[in-house]
C-alpha cells in the first residue's frame, strides 16, 4: 500500500473525492472487504495500467473526467479482492504474506487517487467536485472495510506478537510496528457495535470535510472585491492594476477592476493600497467568508466536524480528538503543545502591541484621526519599515523574477548543497499549460526524479502553497519520485514579467524543501516514502530550506533586475536581511491565534461542542490571550481549510513545533560553514532520505547530535520571553 494511498485511507478528511454507487462496501458480517464485481471499466481507461511515461508520470493528455469514477470503482474492487486474499490465506501469517502483501496491494487505487486528489486541489471543475462529494463517504467505507477487517487484523497481530523472533531489519520492524499501530488507531480492537458506529462517523466526516473545502473555494471566488475606478487602486503597480482589469473582463465586468482574495485573512494588496475604505472592504470580504449565511456558509459544518471528531476520539478511548491526533506525532500530548503555545503567546502579543504603538504614532503624526485597525496593519507596517530602514519592499520585486528565482535561486541552492542538476522537459504532458516539468539528476548524473512546478493562481485552484507526489519512491517497486510544487502567484498580463514579493520567494524555497524530502527518499517500502513522517515533523525540512533564500551566495545568483540583469545592490540586500525580525510580533501572533483556535476546537469533549461557531471562536481567542483586534487569526474557523478539510486537524501547531528544529538546524549549518556539499550530504543522509522509515526525533538527533533547543527560535522571532530555553 503506497504512502499516498495509506495517508489517504488513514484520514477521512483527506477524502476530497467520490465513486460510483456500486463501490465495494464492508461485508455485513464485518469479516472483510466486498469483492463484488462491478460493470467492466471501458476500454482505454488510462488508469487500468501503469503509465509508460518516464518515471511513471501520469499521462495527463489521456486522462478525462469520465475516467475517474469507473477507475475508482475497479480499483477499490481490486484492492478489496487483494485484502480478502490476504485475510483468507490458509498459510500461517508471516511478515511477507501479510505485511509485505498489504504493502504491495492497491496499486490501481494509488494511481487514480494520486491524480484525482491532486487535481481536485490544483485544477478542479464542477464534474470533479461532484465526483468528490459522491466518492468521499464511499472511499471512507472502503477504508473501514480494510482497517476494521477482523480476520486481517488477527493476522497482523499474530505477526506483531512474533516480532522479537523474526530477525527483521530496522525498516521492516518499523513497517510492522506502523501497520499494527495504525490498525489499532483506526479501531481494529473495537467491538462490532462500536465498529459500526465508527464507520458511520468516518463517512460523515468525509462528506463534511469535502463540503467545507468546496465551500471555501467557491466563497473565496464569489467574494472577490469589485472596484469601479482606477483611482481607487492608488498604490498598486501598473501590472497589478492591469491584472485586476483582466480579472474583471474575465467576469464580464468591462471597465471595472476585480481583486481576487487569497485564502489567508490578510490580503496582499492591503500593504500598498492607499485607499483605507478599499482596504476595509478587502478585509471585510476576507473575514466574512463562510460565516454570513448563504449556500457556502461553513459555521454548521465546522461545528459538525468538531462534534464528529470528538465522538470518534471518545469511541477510540481518548478524551478529545487532539489527544488522539497528537499521540501519533512527535509532540505526543496536548500538555506539551499547550505548554509551548502558552509560553510563546504572551511574548508575541506583547511585541505586536509594541509594533502597533509605533504605527499609531505614525498615524497620529499624519493626523489620520483613527485608531489602527486590522485592515491598516500591513499598510502602516510598511510605512514604519520605510522610516526605520529606508526600505520599501516594493523595491525588491524587480529583482525577483519568477524564472530567475526558480532556476538561479531554488535550483542553484539545491545544486550547491546536494549536487543535483535540472533539465526542463517540454515533451511531457501537463494538466495546465502553465505547469513546467523538470527532470532531476543526482550528483553522479543518474536520473533521480521528475519535478512539476505549478506556480500560478487560478480560479479552480485552492489557495495557499503545497507539495504533493504523483509517484512515490520505493525499492519494493523500483519507482522513482514524481513530485510537484504548487504556489498561487497572480499571473501578470500577457507579455509582462512575473515579479514576486519576498514572501512568495520564501514560499518557493519552502515548498521545494518538501520536494527535496520527496525526491531524496531512499526507502524500501512505499509506506515510508518521502514526506510520510509525523505531521508535526513534516514542515521541518521545508522550513530549513527557506534559509537559502537570503544566503548571500544564493541571493546574489538569482536577485537580478528583470530588465537590466544587474544584481540587487548590496545595500538593498543588507536591508532585506536587517528587517528579518521586523513585524514578527504580528506574524507570530496571527499564526498562534490560528493555532490556538485549532487546539480549542479539537480539545473539546463530546459534551462541550458549541452551538455558535463565531461565539466559540471569540471566547477561545480571549481565553488564550490572543484576542487582539488589530491582529486577527491567520485563518478564521469558517475558512480554516488546514484543519477542517485538510490533514492538519489538531496539527496546525506543527509549523511552530517544527520551527524549533528548523531554527536549531540553521544554526548548525552556520556553525559548519553553510552552503556546502558536505553539509548538504549529511542533512540528506541523516534526514531527507529516511522518510518514515525510522523515528523522526531519532533521525533529528542523529543529524544534530542532541535534542533541539528553543532559544534559536526565540531569537529568530525577536521574542522577549520568560520561556526557559532547552530541549523541546
Amino acid at each position: 500500500m503506497s504512502r499516498l494511498l495509506f495517508m489517504m485511507l488513514c484520514s477521512s478528511l483527506a477524502l476530497n473525492s467520490s465513486i460510483a454507487a456500486d463501490a465495494p462496501q464492508a461485508n455485513t458480517n464485518g469479516s472483510g472487504a466486498s469483492a463484488a464485481t462491478p460493470a467492466p471499466v471501458p476500454a482505454g481507461n488510462p488508469f487500468m495500467t501503469p503509465s509508460t511515461l518516464p518515471y511513471g508520470m501520469p499521462a495527463f493528455d489521456r486522462i478525462k473526467d469520465e475516467h475517474y469514477a469507473p477507475a475508482f470503482t475497479e480499483a477499490m474492487r481490486q484492492q478489496a479482492s487483494e485484502i480478502n486474499a490476504i485475510a483468507d490465506n490458509p498459510a500461517a501469517p508471516t511478515f511477507d504474506n501479510t505485511i509485505v502483501a498489504m504493502e504491495k496491494g492497491g496499486q490501481m487505487l494509488n494511481r487514480v487517487s494520486a491524480v484525482f486528489f491532486n487535481l481536485t486541489g490544483a485544477n478542479t471543475n464542477p464534474t470533479l467536485e461532484a465526483i468528490s462529494r459522491d466518492l468521499a463517504p464511499k472511499l471512507a467505507a472502503h477504508n473501514d472495510a480494510i482497517k476494521l477487517n477482523a480476520k486481517l487484523f488477527k493476522r497482523i497481530s499474530s505477526v506483531y506478537e512474533q516480532r522479537a523472533n523474526l530477525a527483521l531489519d530496522a525498516e521492516s520492524r518499523q513497517l510492522l510496528n506502523r501497520y499494527y499501530t495504525d490498525f489499532v488507531r483506526a479501531g481494529a480492537k473495537l467491538s462490532d457495535a462500536d465498529k459500526t458506529k465508527l464507520k458511520a462517523i468516518n463517512g460523515q466526516l468525509a462528506s463534511l470535510g469535502t463540503n467545507f473545502s468546496q465551500n471555501v473555494l467557491k466563497e473565496t471566488n464569489v467574494s472577490a472585491v469589485i472596484v469601479d475606478t482606477k483611482a481607487e487602486l492608488k498604490g498598486l503597480s501598473d501590472s497589478e492594476i492591469a491584472a485586476a482589469a483582466d480579472a474583471a473582463k474575465a467576469r464580464g465586468l468591462q471597465g471595472k477592476y476585480v481583486i481576487a482574495l487569497m485564502n489567508t485573512t490578510g490580503q496582499p494588496y492591503e500593504t500598498t493600497l492607499t485607499n483605507r475604505a478599499l482596504r476595509k472592504r478587502l478585509y471585510d470580504a476576507s473575514v466574512e467568508r463562510g460565516n454570513h449565511g448563504g449556500e457556502f456558509d461553513n459555521r454548521e459544518i465546522a461545528i459538525g466536524l468538531a462534534k464528529l471528531r470528538a465522538e470518534k476520539a471518545q469511541l477510540l478511548g481518548y478524551p478529545t480528538y487532539a489527544a488522539y491526533s497528537l499521540e501519533d506525532g512527535t509532540a505526543k500530548t496536548t500538555t506539551a503543545v499547550n505548554k509551548m503555545l502558552a509560553e510563546l503567546a504572551p511574548a508575541a502579543v506583547a511585541n505586536a502591541k509594541k509594533e502597533a504603538a509605533e504605527m499609531q504614532k505614525l498615524i497620529d503624526a499624519k493626523k489620520g484621526g483613527f485608531k489602527l485597525a486590522a485592515w491598516d496593519w500591513a499598510f502602516y507596517a510598511e510605512q514604519v519599515r520605510k522610516a526605520k530602514y529606508s526600505f520599501d519592499e516594493s523595491q525588491l520585486r524587480p529583482y525577483f523574477e519568477l524564472n530567475n528565482v526558480l532556476q538561479n535561486g531554488v535550483f542553484y541552492a539545491a545544486t550547491k548543497l546536494y549536487g543535483i542538476t535540472f533539465k526542463e522537459r517540454k515533451d511531457l504532458p501537463v494538466y495546465n499549460p502553465t505547469v513546467r516539468v523538470f527532470e532531476v539528476f543526482d550528483a553522479d548524473g543518474k536520473p533521480l526524479a521528475l519535478f512539476l512546478a505549478d506556480m500560478y493562481a487560478r480560479d479552480n485552484k485552492r489557495g495557499g502553497a503545497w507539495m504533493n507526489e504523483y509517484v512515490d519512491q520505493s525499492f519494493l517497486f523500483g519507482t522513482r519520485p514524481v513530485v510537484a510544487n504548487h504556489l498561487n502567484i497572480p499571473k501578470p498580463p500577457e507579455g509582462q514579467p512575473t515579479l514576486l514579493t519576498y514572501d512568495e520567494v520564501r514560499t518557493a524555497f519552502h515548498e521545494f524543501g518538501h520536494a527535496l524530502h520527496g525526491m531524496f527518499s531512499n526507502v524500501r517500502y512505499p509506506r515510508f516514502s518521502g514526506t510520510s513522517v509525523p505531521r508535526d515533523f513534516v514542515e521541518y525540512p521545508s522550513q530549513v530550506n527557506e534559509m537559502w533564500s537570503v544566503w548571500p551566495e544564493v541571493l546574489q545568483n538569482y536577485a537580478k533586475h528583470y530588465q537590466t540583469g544587474e544584481p540587487m545592490p548590496q545595500a538593498l540586500a543588507d536591508k532585506l536581511t536587517a528587517t528579518g525580525k521586523f513585524n514578527q510580533g504580528f506574524t507570530t501572533t496571527e499564526y498562534l491565534a490560528a493555532t490556538l483556535l485549532d487546539q480549542r476546537w479539537h480539545q473539546l469533549s463530546t459534551s462541550q461542542i458549541p452551538e455558535d461557531a463565531l461565539e466559540f471562536e471569540a471566547n477561545a481567542l480571549k481565553q488564550a490571550g490572543v484576542d487582539y483586534a488589530p491582529v486577527p487569526p491567520r485563518y478564521r474557523s469558517t475558512y480554516f481549510s488546514h484543519v477542517f478539510s485538510g490533514g492538519y486537524s489538531a496539527g496546525y501547531y506543527s509549523y511552530i513545533w517544527a520551527e524549533v528544529l528548523d531554527a536549531d538546524t540553521v544554526e548548525w549549518f552556520k556553525e559548519n560553514g553553510g552552503l556546502s556539499r558536505k553539509n548538504g550530504d549529511w542533512f540528506r543522509q541523516q534526514l531527507l532520505s529516511k522518510g518514515g522509515s525510522m523515528d523522526a526525533m531519532e533521525a533529528f538527533r542523529n543529524f544534530r547530535g542532541r535534542d533541539a533547543k528553543l532559544q534559536p527560535l526565540l531569537e529568530r522571532r525577536g521574542l522577549t520571553s520568560t520561556a526557559a530555553s532547552g530541549s523541546k
